[in-house]
């Protein structure tokens, strides 16, 4: 449960809550904006509540569960006092990810139930449902029947709200150097008498324009700091010159036999097709994986979907695009890793200042970023909306 809470927020044009915060990562380019303030926020997570407050210290968090009734009302009770005018809610999606293991009726699926009751209780002008494209088809049980959960939301919120004609909107459309697709529903209360459609589609960033300018890292290595300047005679110096760019932008840790593999694989390859470094078992057999697995990314295209496995390298696309070059008459390919968190903060449009918690692990600053829904998305869709009232 919360303190008390009851101050009003400065009339801005948009004063939010945020549901299912995480840490915040999708509000973080908008709060800067003088026209908007994320006056609350619920996060379920203590060291997730902890971070975001960290990132966004003049938003009131309301930690706890959403889905029990008394903080719920809670919620509800906090966001009429302050105003509130949009509620953006983000519920996991883990449950019906492609990258999930997508479990009919997960009960994750289910907690938009939790969002939507908000929403009617509060009756704000405005809301933003944001989840993954497999919302358009993944099923949930509704008064005694089953059906989907866009067919729930328009059920619930058909008779006080208009929704958005297209849902479907990429990242890298939104100016943002990932390709990312998400689904996300406009809302605007029928008494507005406006639709909330999303902006024009802004110019393709590339990998190239947005981290090709920063300084090669070579990845430091499992087996130890000897067995890593053994391989990599330059580790130090590269270590510091990309330090002097950000303390995020930071070597990140592998093992030799996968950063190997790396060093064979050409930019936008995967490894899975080198003839003699590729994914092998301890036995020498190759390892089946995915296309997309062990794999490079473009420097003349957007990041792929960054994921909460992104400091894997064999994850899906996640490892750095590299650039050859020669060793004793082979060639091979810098940067044998994944994006640093500063290259990932750039490429999920995160503000490059974010305050960041000494305490958060890397591990967690990678998966709430990769959970996180790209922020300049959602600011330039509600510049849209301001530019509209």
């Amino acid at each position: 449960m919360s303190k008390n809470f009851s101050r009003i927020f400065p009339m801005a044009k948009l004063r939010i809550l945020s549901l299912f915060a995480n840490v915040g990562v999708a509000e973080s380019g908008i709060e800067k904006n003088k026209e908007v303030d994320i006056v609350m926020s619920n996060e379920l997570d203590h060291q997730r509540s902890l971070f975001y407050t960290s990132v966004h210290p003049n938003t009131f968090m309301i930690e706890g569960d959403i889905t029990n009734s008394e903080l719920r009302s809670q919620i509800v009770k906090e966001a009429k006092e302050n105003k509130i005018n949009l509620v953006l809610a983000t519920p996991p999606c883990q449950g019906m990810s492609e990258a999930g293991n997508r479990l009919q009726y997960d009960e994750r699926n289910e907690l938009i139930y939790y969002a939507v009751d908000v929403i009617k209780r509060l009756e704000p002008e405005y809301a933003v449902i944001e989840n993954v494209p497999k919302i358009l088809t993944t099923k949930i049980k509704y008064k005694g029947q089953i059906v989907t959960i866009p067919e729930y939301l328009h059920c619930e919120l058909d008779n006080n709200y208009i929704f958005n004609n297209q849902s479907l909107i990429k990242a890298m459309d939104c100016g943002v150097p990932q390709m990312r697709e998400r689904n996300i529903f406009l809302l605007v209360k029928k008494t507005q008498n406006f639709q909330w459609e999303f902006p024009e589609k802004q110019k393709i960033v590339t990998l190239q324009e947005a981290i090709g300018d920063l300084p090669s890292l070579d990845p430091i290595l499992r087996e130890g700091v000897d067995f890593t300047l053994n391989k990599f005679p330059n580790f130090l110096v590269k270590k510091e010159e990309g330090e002097k760019v950000s303390k995020w932008h930071k070597p990140p840790l592998h093992s030799w036999k996968q950063v190997e593999w790396m060093m064979h694989t050409p930019t936008g390859k995967s490894a899975i097709y080198n003839e003699v470094y590729f994914p092998q078992k301890e036995d020498g057999s190759r390892v089946v994986a995915h296309h997309n697995h062990y794999r490079r990314m473009y420097w003349d295209k957007p990041a792929r979907t960054m994921t909460q496995n992104n400091g894997v390298i064999s994850s899906l696309a996640c490892v750095h695009p590299g650039r050859p070059y020669i060793q004793n008459g082979v060639t091979l390919y810098s940067d044998p890793r994944v994006l640093s968190i500063y290259e990932l903060m750039i490429v999920s449009s995160i503000p490059i200042d974010w305050n960041i918690p000494s305490w958060a692990s890397d591990t967690m600053i990678r998966k709430v970023i990769g959970e996180g829904i790209p922020s300049k998305m959602i600011t330039v869709i509600i510049n849209k909306l301001l530019n509209m009232i």
